[in-house]
Parts: C-alpha cells; structure tokens; sequence
C-alpha cells in the first residue's frame, strides 16, 4: 500500500517545452520586456478603436503646438497629432519588421536545412552562398539595396529580409549536421525519405528553439533597420508615420530645438521596444539552452 501512495505521489516528469517556459517566466528581464512590449503592441493595434485623432488628420487650429489635454504629445508644423502618428508608426515599425524577420526566417531555414540534407554539392553551394552574403559590407549593402528597391513599406521589407537570413542559415546547418547523423534520420533515409519529408518531420522541430530566438532578437534589429533607413530617407517615406521618419524631423535645428515633442517621443518609444524585445529575446534563450537544467 505504501509502495503504491509513493508511486502515486511521485512528480510526473515535465517535458523540455514545459521547462523552457517555466525558466522564461522566472526570469525577471524577460518580465519586464514582456511588461513593458504588450502594453506597447495593444496600443499601437488598437488605437484607432479609442483614440479621436487619425495620423493624418490635419488641425489647422494645433500647429506646432505643445503637449495638451486635447492633443496629449503635441502636434507637427501641419497640425497632425504626434501621438496618433506615434502608434501609427510603432504599427508601421512592427509591421515591417515582424514581416521581414517572417521571410528571411524562412530563407534561412530552408537553405540551412538545404545544405544540410542536400548532399555535398549542395551544401558546398549553399555555403558559399552564405560566405558571400555576410562579406559584403552591411550598412553598403543596405543603402545600395535601399536606393535600388525605392521607399516604401514593401520595399523596405524586401531589402532587410534579404540582409537577415544568413546567420540563420548557419546556425540550422549546424544543429541539422548534427541531427542527420542520428538513428531515426538515417532510418527515414533508409525507407527512402526525401529531402522536404526530412525538412519538415525532423528538421524543422528540433530546430524550433533556434528559430524562436533568432526571430525574436532579429525582429528588435529589423525595427532598427527601419529607423534607420526612414531616418536617411530609404524607408517609410511620409505621409506614412513610422518612428524612423519621425526622427528625421529632428534632423532640422528648429525642430530639434523647439519643437523637441515631435521627434523624443518617437526616439523614446524606439528605445523602449528594442530594449524590451531584446529582453525577451535573451529570456528565450536562456530557457532554451538545455544547460539550464544542470544549474
């Protein structure tokens, strides 16, 4: 009777998913990133829902005016409310990045499992592939991409998709070299298994936790690379509001000097995201790596 009260009341064993969330939602950064990234992501989905003002909306009444209980962040030398057009950017940032990280995850996912499951040939075409995307100079690369490609929500997705998916690529040829040498892969082959069967039956879920992280930590650097074309005029071209074509009215020394509420609250919410993003990012990471379980 005992033996079967302890059999009963033993643990039951928890799976590497369940542990991997158990340490991201003790970890403290992690909170903090998704406290401060949720509320961010509802207001800029759900704004137009409570919020009076379009991005557009012009107050002739409201031109270059100061912060106040009708327009809360000011508005711009036409009359358009900075806070509308800050959560319209922020949906534009999010947008184009969540985009883009999307399709250079594929990429890189399906040529790093390529050149894995491919054989010789197409692992060495692979890789020179990649060897010959991450030489070339990023930020030269980006600028010439981005002058070639026009301005633009699509355009600006085309052209940071095509500079993010190599890291990628690697890191999922590494675990699937790996991976391939295992029994039940070389039992799959076997049987006779092709290369998409062994792409998406064991490829793709033993790969699960890179790309988790990956997506996560590049989607923070795709909102950067946004900013930063729309800054230099390659990205979001205006009217459309993003954070990076906020910031570029700062590059005139009126507004910088006078008028600062129409581009420090683009630059403060840019911050904040990235900065919550990357603390999820290294959240999932650190719940991921299957060296936590021996601490």
């Amino acid at each position: 009777m005992s033996a079967i009260t302890q059999t009963t009341s033993a643990p039951r064993a928890t799976g590497p998913l369940r542990r991997a969330l158990g340490r991201f939602f003790t970890n403290r950064a992690a909170m903090i990133g998704l406290l401060i990234f949720v509320p961010i992501l509802v207001a800029v989905l759900t704004y137009q829902w409570w919020w009076p003002f379009g991005p557009n909306a012009i107050d002739l009444t409201a031109l270059n005016k100061g912060p106040s209980s009708k327009h809360w962040l000011g508005s711009d030398g036409v009359g358009r409310d900075v806070f509308a057009r800050l959560l319209q950017g922020g949906r534009t940032s999010l947008l184009v990045a969540t985009t883009s990280v999307v399709i250079s995850t594929v990429i890189g996912f399906l040529v790093g499992a390529f050149a894995a499951f491919g054989g010789r040939f197409a692992d060495g075409t692979s890789m020179r592939l990649v060897d010959l995307a991450m030489t070339l100079p990023p930020i030269i690369f980006l600028l010439v991409l981005a002058s070639i490609a026009g301005t633009g929500i699509a355009p600006t997705i085309f052209v940071i998709s095509l500079l993010s998916w190599p890291v990628l690529a690697r890191m999922v040829r590494a675990r699937l070299l790996e991976l391939r040498e295992r029994d039940f892969v070389v039992a799959a082959r076997g049987m006779g298994a092709g290369v998409p069967h062994l792409l998406f039956r064991h490829g793709l879920p033993n790969c699960i936790d890179i790309i988790v992280v990956y997506a996560t930590l590049q989607i923070a650097n795709a909102i950067l690379l946004e900013a930063g074309l729309s800054f230099l005029g390659l990205g979001i071209a205006p009217p459309e509001a993003s954070w990076g074509n906020m910031l570029n009215l700062a590059r005139s020394t009126i507004v910088l000097e006078q008028y600062p509420w129409q581009w420090m609250f683009a630059g403060g919410a840019l911050v904040l995201t990235v900065l919550a993003i990357n603390f999820i990012g290294d959240g999932l990471r650190d719940a991921f790596d299957p060296r936590s379980d021996l601490n």
